[in-house]
């Protein structure tokens, strides 16, 4: 039998190994280019998934320091009603409010009235939205009241039975506390919450209270989202339900928002009468880009609404409860 050199090593072979070491090294040269090329395309890869991540958490750290630079506060809340006279006369008599401004929009069938305890620069509001020709709305299992705060819950009951209103629950205790609250109720539906203060801020208007399905998720978005704070929470195991306070500011000199968890219920249907919060932005459209950075939903993209000017953009929670960032700067020219 023959014998041959194999060019690579010292060691003989045969004809039959070295044809077969042949044809497995013309086999591998394809093979490692191959291999070589699929490690150049996976460097790129990682190299691009690095870069990915890197301009990931650029935006991320962009939209927490807009989060802070930004100087946001909650400027009014929208329902509908649906009769404006018998609501101005409980706003105004029975609660003491004043009719900020209105406008009239026969075009689109509607009419604004923002009602408030101080101007809108720097108190908040309610904006009553009165659609031609609807007379009352669905009020929905989601939605839980308003809260107006009072030194004295009582007299403030005795106050708007007297002018005509309705109190859906006698003034008293709380349950299992000894602050006093009492219930009164509006023309169309809505409930308030007169709650006992010793000394008053200056926002008598106390807060907004809505019902939330899952309340670390609700704090979270309010938190990281919207860049409230949250201001305190309670648990109440004899009724089975946690409440969780957010707002911009303390209690007594800011309207805030109640966050109530019932533990045995996760879905509550909204209807079509409570609108939405407004809050103010100094820039709308960086605002837009904090909020997707932050795992929020936009539903409605930054921009100026039609026929006014004014910029916003719309968000919601994780329960689908909406609000809207205004402008600052066109919030006061609208003010004017």
């Amino acid at each position: 039998q023959a014998w041959w050199w194999h060019r690579s090593t010292t060691r003989p072979c045969n004809v039959d190994t070295c044809e077969t070491r042949r044809s497995n090294r013309s086999m591998s040269i394809p093979l490692l280019r191959a291999t070589t090329k699929l490690g150049r395309v996976s460097r790129s890869v990682k190299k691009q998934a690095r870069n990915g991540r890197t301009i990931a958490m650029a935006a991320t750290s962009d939209a927490k320091s807009w989060l802070q630079e930004d100087d946001r506060r909650m400027l009014h809340v929208v329902f509908r009603v649906g009769d404006l006279e018998a609501s101005k006369n409980f706003y105004t008599k029975c609660l003491g409010m004043k009719e900020t401004r209105s406008r009239d929009v026969p075009e689109g069938k509607y009419t604004n009235v923002f009602y408030g305890y101080d101007g809108e620069e720097t108190n908040f509001a309610m904006e009553l939205t009165y659609n031609y020709g609807v007379d009352s709305y669905d009020l929905g299992t989601g939605f839980g009241h308003f809260g107006v705060a009072t030194e004295d819950v009582f007299a403030l009951a005795k106050k708007i039975e007297q002018n005509g209103g309705k109190i859906v629950r006698p003034p008293g205790p709380v349950k299992g506390g000894t602050r006093n609250i009492a219930f009164a109720q509006d023309p169309s539906g809505y409930k308030w919450e007169l709650i006992e203060r010793e000394k008053l801020g200056k926002e008598p208007f106390a807060q907004v209270m809505l019902r939330v399905g899952d309340l670390q998720k609700s704090i979270d978005y309010y938190q990281d989202v919207l860049g409230m704070k949250l201001l305190r929470t309670r648990e109440n195991p004899e009724y089975k339900y946690s409440l969780a306070f957010m707002g911009y500011g303390e209690e007594e000199d800011n309207t805030v928002i109640e966050l109530t968890y019932n533990w045995d219920q996760s879905e509550y249907e909204k209807g079509n009468a409570y609108g939405q919060i407004a809050i103010s932005t100094k820039d709308v459209y960086k605002s837009a880009e904090q909020i997707k950075a932050a795992g929020g939903q936009v539903v409605r993209e930054a921009g100026p609404v039609p026929g006014i000017g004014t910029k916003v953009l719309a968000t919601v929670d994780p329960d689908g409860w909406k609000t809207v960032l205004v402008d600052n700067e066109d919030f006061l020219n609208e003010l004017k």
